[in-house]
């Protein structure tokens, strides 16, 4: 901040401001702006812009994989009133001496001049191993093959400590072609796409967890040609064992008729010779007779060990060559699959050798072909996977989380809109990524606008922002305040001599000119220009109404990518002749930080591993080990730390699912209060903690808490997503539960009927949510004596239980059982009705209407079942049955190996050795499934209609 606002000496204060760079702390800082032409080539400002992003992610995967040996500087990326700033920790020396002296291993010029260094090629291929970086032979100057196990970009420098530190990882990973300007040509499917789109710069590279899954998904390809072309050479090799033994046993006959023939000539001359010869003859016969025996059973054993095995071998070979050339390996002999970061960067010299598997053509081939993996297979398994809504995004924040988890760039987000719009039930999920799409596109404006706006103009300037952003009327000029300000800037002009200047300030109004209408015109191009998405509004009105959007969602997500504060008050968006925003609203502008999130990788293990036990339902084990996970956090990463708050809220989970509920809503008042600190009061993740957080307070009685809560969390999601959402259905569901407790049936019933209106919507009509919905609005309205309404509902429930589980299943029997006893209640309000209707008073005898209020322990029952947590009861025999059908399951998996996968195995390590075995090794897979210990209870599947996903199941053993 003091370096975007004019407080920082520069230590080149005579280039010009924009090329100005800072040391304040021992950081070094520099702004987002071409210096010195170094990205001319790859898109000037733009291009430099997005260098201090690309090269964060590198330092995160380099730290990540963490090479004892080599280092990364300190990075932190800030955005800061519309400019970029780079802080680095400063390697010790590096200031000593001229770059040029300073780096030993890579190029300062972007491949004009490479140089390389032995101990860093060491430690640079240890690293490449891990990140799916193909070590590359570059030209120089000089025509001399150097060897890169990085980028060209990438330098190596020795400090004065001895450490060998890299910098400048812009290009870590390999370019993203489907947004490349390049000679070579896509294949059919992605060019129909519209594809490659051209941006502003040419940095857009792939993500590191794509290039793990197209690997990954490679490798599958790889084991089912290499299976099936093994699968045809054992057919082959029965088919020769067949054929070899036909042909023995016929070989076998003939031979008999030969010693039959020639023992009936030796019988014929044998009183005309002398014994000696006999005994020579037949001495010859037995010889000859033992050779051909010995040479049946060579070739026995040639077919089986001999000739086979070497034919197997060689066959074997070119199995492998054949999976490796069906899945694009760079090596001919085992799988490889790796990138070149260099292989499209213009000026850079490979050395290409055209005929060996790894040729520069295939190299290419390899990037496009997973720049097409990510538009045809991940995009669509992205969107697959909500279809079940299990985890769905409820603002744009969570939606990035989920598409950076698939590798999927936000640059696709257009694409993810368009194909979400197919997909009827996903219609909540496309209004959020509209959503981000006009914040995104919005933000890339707002960046050029604030860097025209001097610090006295500042809020005034970004009220006229907002205005035009999210206003209903025409906002021309910033009606107050405008002319006051021209006086001002005069004089300041006139008296100042720069010296606290902004550095790149700019002495002008021109974002004064901004309207309405020009900045929506912004916008419409922004969005097709970067994201190939057509906008079809030219206002906010336009777009709320066609998108189902909400302004007041609007302003909180671009107040939170952009970094405003302003005033806590009610907005009237819409208001059409008065300017919603004023200079008075906008009380700060902060700084918007991207840095890398070290993994504390023995807490991770701890909690990973208390997970597995809770599967397997060694509630108390896995509770131990995920409180060690949370010790372990609190040394690393403090008191206040996002992973700290889930493991709180797993140990709060834990400990109410083992009975001790006061323990739990303990914990996870913890959980909510430091979720609200380190993920802000409105985060998607707060709100799951206020219910949950609800869910315990309930349990402990705390009825009133609960509700408000549940209300609160209502609340914030409304704020954020609407109430079109999946999750409402769930909140909605809470509320009404316990407001049916508390006999409060109206007002349940209200919210009831819509979270089963979303039910409906989002997981049809048949759906066991859209049946349990039936059933608790049933069971409200008969509490209301609203038994003929009751009695549909119910009949709604059962219908999809019978067609779901069958009419014995006891889901459908209790629906059955709550049918009949509503349909008696229904007649005996009718004969009483009847009889009021036609004699004016009760004139029999009839049985009264019963109408049972709802007990604590049924809602409780229920809310655990809406929330995930199932508890069901069975018997010890039960257990033991269990535990022994798991343990034959083992017994049967350990026994059972996979041929196919252990005959690869043995070629593909057959291949490295490059070598023939004489004989078949054997690969043996052991797989180990923890017993389960029935006093800790068991781990049952089960579905749970009601929840999004069943996080524990407890069971109790009973007598």
């Amino acid at each position: 901040m003091a370096v975007i606002d004019g407080n920082v000496m520069a230590i080149n204060p005579g280039e010009e401001t924009k090329n100005q760079m800072y040391i304040w702390n021992n950081i070094f800082y520099s702004l987002g702006f071409d210096i010195r032409d170094h990205y001319k080539d790859l898109g000037g400002d733009a291009a430099a812009f997005v260098a201090p992003r690309n090269d964060l992610h590198g330092v995160r995967v380099y730290s990540a994989v963490d090479i004892e040996g080599l280092y990364t500087l300190g990075t932190v990326v800030i955005d800061y009133r519309g400019y970029r700033v780079t802080a680095q920790s400063i390697i010790p020396g590096i200031l000593e001496k001229e770059q040029e002296q300073s780096v030993v291993y890579g190029s300062i010029d972007f491949g004009k001049t490479v140089i390389t260094h032995p101990r860093y090629l060491e430690l640079l291929n240890k690293a490449s191993q891990h990140l799916k970086i193909l070590p590359h032979e570059v030209l120089n100057e000089k025509d001399e093959a150097v060897e890169l196990c990085s980028s060209v970009e990438c330098k190596g420098i020795i400090g004065n400590d001895g450490r060998h530190y890299i910098l400048d990882l812009l290009k870590t990973f390999p370019p993203d072609v489907n947004f490349l300007k390049l000679d070579e040509k896509l294949s059919e499917e992605i060019s129909a796409l519209g594809y490659p789109i051209e941006q502003k710069h040419k940095l857009s590279c792939l993500r590191q967890e794509l290039l793990d899954a197209f690997v990954d998904d490679r490798y599958v390809t790889f084991i089912k040609h290499a299976a099936y072309h093994l699968q045809q050479l054992n057919a082959a090799k029965k088919a020769a064992v067949v054929e070899g033994g036909g042909k023995q046993v016929q070989q076998s006959e003939k031979d008999r008729n030969e010693e039959k023939e020639v023992k009936d000539k030796k019988e014929e001359k044998e009183e005309g010779e002398e014994m000696p010869a006999v005994k020579v003859e037949t001495n010859n016969n037995v010889k000859s007779e033992g050779s051909r025996m010995e040479e049946a059973v060579k070739m026995m054993e040639t077919m089986s060990e001999g000739i086979i095995p070497e034919k197997l071998a060689t066959d074997s070979r070119d199995v492998v060559k054949k999976a490796c050339a069906a899945v694009g390996s760079l090596k001919e002999t085992e799988f490889d699959i790796r990138f070149n970061p260099d292989v499209f960067s213009p000026g850079i010299r490979h050395v290409d050798n055209q005929e060996a598997a790894n040729s520069l053509k295939k190299q290419k081939q390899l990037v496009k072909d997973a720049a097409e993996f990510l538009v045809l297979k991940q995009i669509p398994a992205f969107v697959q996977d909500f279809l079940d809504h299990a985890s769905a995004p409820m603002d744009g924040n969570t939606l990035t989380e989920a598409l950076h988890a698939r590798g999927i760039n936000i640059r696709y987000l257009g694409r993810v809109a368009v194909k979400l719009s197919q997909v009827k039930s996903l219609e909540y999920l496309h209004t959020i990524a509209v959503s981000e799409l006009i914040l995104r596109a919005t933000k890339h404006i707002f960046t050029a606008y604030m860097q025209n706006c001097e610090m006295i103009s500042m809020a005034l300037a970004i009220s006229h922002f907002l205005n035009c952003f999210l206003a209903s009327g025409v906002i021309a000029t910033p009606p107050v305040g405008l002319d006051e300000l021209q006086k001002v800037q005069k004089r300041r002009n006139r008296r100042r001599n720069g010296k606290h200047a902004c550095p790149v300030g700019v002495d002008n109004l021109e974002w004064a000119q901004l309207t309405q209408k020009s900045l929506w015109q912004q916008i419409r191009r922004e969005l097709k220009t970067y994201w190939d998405w057509d906008l079809s509004c030219d206002n906010v009105d336009g777009a709320v109404e066609m998108y189902k959007l909400q302004k007041v969602g609007l302003l909180r997500a671009f107040c939170l990518k952009v970094g405003l504060q302003i005033l806590l008050r009610e907005y009237n968006f819409d208001s059409r002749h008065r300017a919603i925003f004023h200079e008075d609203d906008i009380l700060n502008v902060f700084p918007v930080v991207k840095h890398i999130n070290p993994r504390a990788s023995d807490a991770y293990n701890f909690y990973t591993t208390g997970q597995t036990k809770i599967q397997q339902g060694c509630f108390k084990e896995g509770y131990e080990l995920i409180s060690e996970a949370l010790n372990l956090l609190n040394n690393v990463y403090g008191a206040l730390h996002p992973e700290n708050a889930q493991c709180l809220r797993m140990l709060a989970r834990l400990s109410y699912i083992m009975g001790d509920p006061q323990e739990a809503l303990t914990i996870q008042q913890r959980a909510v209060l430091m979720s609200e600190r380190v993920n802000g009061i409105d985060h998607p993740y707060t709100i799951s903690e206020y219910t949950h957080l609800a869910l315990y307070c309930f349990a402990n009685s705390q009825i009133s808490t609960a509700l408000k809560l549940l209300y609160r969390a209502r609340y914030l999601a409304l704020m954020i997503c609407s109430d079109d959402h999946p999750d409402i259905a769930l909140l909605d569901s809470n509320i009404s539960l316990i407001l049916h407790a508390v006999g409060e049936y109206e007002l349940s019933l209200r919210f009831l009927e819509h979270a089963l209106a979303l039910n409906i919507k989002y997981f049809g009509e048949k759906s066991l949510k859209v049946a349990v919905s039936y059933h608790l609005v049933a069971r409200t309205q008969s509490c209301m004596g609203d038994f003929r309404s009751a009695l549909n509902n119910e009949k709604e429930a059962y219908a999809i239980y019978k067609q779901q589980f069958g009419e014995q299943h006891e889901k459908t029997q209790e629906s059955s059982e709550c049918l009949k006893h509503l349909t008696q209640q229904a007649v005996v309000l009718q004969k009483k009705m009847n009889d009021i209707y036609s004699n004016g008073k009760l004139t029999t005898g009839l049985p009264p209407i019963h109408i049972q209020p709802p007990s604590m322990g049924s809602v409780l029952e229920m809310l655990n079942a809406i929330n995930g947590i199932l508890f069901v009861q069975i018997s010890p025999k039960d257990i033991v049955n269990l535990k022994n059908e798991i343990e034959k399951r083992q017994r049967v998996t350990d026994g059972v190996l996979g041929e196919q996968q252990e005959e690869i195995e043995r070629i593909i390590s057959t291949n490295k050795q490059d070598e023939v075995p004489q004989s078949s090794s054997t690969t043996t897979i052991t797989t180990t499934t923890a017993a389960t210990d029935p006093t800790e209870g068991a781990a049952a599947a089960a579905e749970c209609p009601m929840a999004n996903h069943v996080d524990a199941i407890k069971v109790e053993p009973v007598s």
